[in-house]
């Protein structure tokens, strides 16, 4: 009977039942066992869900990540994904995905739309680099075409 006494009067939370118990389980367990769970819990969830289930899960966290973090976290985390995927891929990698864009880009939008970006560029560019850019490198593409043709 005293230990159902000490055990109501030192009952301990939900919370804090989980806490030990993950720490406990941490203890025990190395990063390949974590690495397992998790590649069979994503396994088993991606059995379970349609990519319906994804796009809504996936908006939800968008949305609610806009509201905590400014336009510079969404830079900073695009420029240190973009070392880490340079990191683990090469030149062909990047022509390769270029190649797949591209032709995607191909298929769903017609010559207006190259026409618009192409002069949306242009203009961006003069901005830039005011009218002048534009004299200068003709004169170079000119000189190069002339040396080719000597």
């Amino acid at each position: 009977m005293a230990n159902n006494d000490d055990n109501n009067n030192n009952k301990m939370s939900r919370e804090e039942r989980g806490r030990k118990g993950g720490e406990t389980t941490s203890r025990k367990h190395d990063r390949e066992f974590y690495q397992e769970i998790r590649r069979k819990g994503g396994k088993a969830t991606a059995q379970k869900h349609d990519k319906e289930f994804y796009q809504e899960i996936g908006r939800k966290g968008g949305e609610s990540t806009s509201k905590k973090h400014d336009k510079e976290f969404y830079q900073e985390i695009g420029r240190k994904g973009g070392e880490a995927t340079a990191e683990n891929h090469d030149k062909d990698f990047y022509q390769e995905i270029g190649r797949k864009g591209g032709e995607t880009t191909s298929e769903k939008h017609d010559k207006e739309f190259y026409q618009e970006i192409g002069r949306k560029g242009g203009e961006a560019t003069r901005d830039k680099h005011g009218d002048g850019f534009y004299e200068e490198i003709g004169e170079k593409g000119g000189e190069s075409r002339n040396r080719r043709n000597d």
